[in-house]
């Protein structure tokens, strides 16, 4: 069973900025991953998407489900994660919940005042205009996490506080409820 730490927030909330001082300071070895990773590292042929050589809107779909599945080859080979990502997608959350099951996910909210987002949204200039207000106002609707924390609050205190909350073990949020029918035998 791999543990995984679930950032989820709005593009631009300081997921990322968590999950690096986190993997600075958690006691085991957690991979830190996201969809930005796989931008920035090239993996994808961005000009050619923006060129208008390729479709973005025809090849999202399998550039998500292709995402997903390589999170749970990562967590069944036994690897930790500190994943960053923002449920925005159709049933992305049950394909992920079905996935994780076999493992122990700390599902993190990682909220941010709207105005803040907006401006790391302008200065950030990688983002569709209007993404993280979108984010903002759509992605935690109906989430159930294990602990929620303010992007914009002192760093090191997020940490602190993440890490005594996963340290406690105590899982209540939307991957919780598979993840003990998983070890009930359901």
């Amino acid at each position: 069973m791999a543990e995984i730490i679930f950032l989820h927030g709005a593009s631009s909330s300081g997921k990322s900025t968590i999950a690096r001082a986190l993997q600075a300071r958690i006691e085991k070895p957690f991979w830190h991953i996201s969809i930005d990773h796989l931008r920035e590292s090239g993996v994808l042929p961005l000009m050619r998407f923006r060129k208008g050589d390729f479709d973005w809107r025809r090849s999202r779909a399998a550039f998500f489900h292709g995402f997903h599945m390589s999170l749970a080859a990562y967590a069944n080979a036994g690897n930790n994660l500190i994943l960053e990502h923002i449920l925005e997608g159709e049933g992305w959350i049950e394909l992920l919940q079905t996935l994780f099951r076999p493992h122990d996910v700390f599902f993190v909210a990682v909220h941010c005042p709207l105005d803040v987002l907006i401006d790391r949204e302008a200065k950030r200039g990688d983002r569709p205009k209007g993404s993280a207000k979108h984010d903002y106002e759509t992605i935690h609707v109906g989430r159930r996490y294990d602990m929620e924390l303010n992007g914009d609050d002192d760093l090191n205190t997020n940490i602190d506080r993440l890490l005594a909350a996963w340290r406690r073990g105590e899982r209540s949020s939307d991957f919780a409820a598979t993840q003990s029918d998983h070890m009930d035998g359901g």
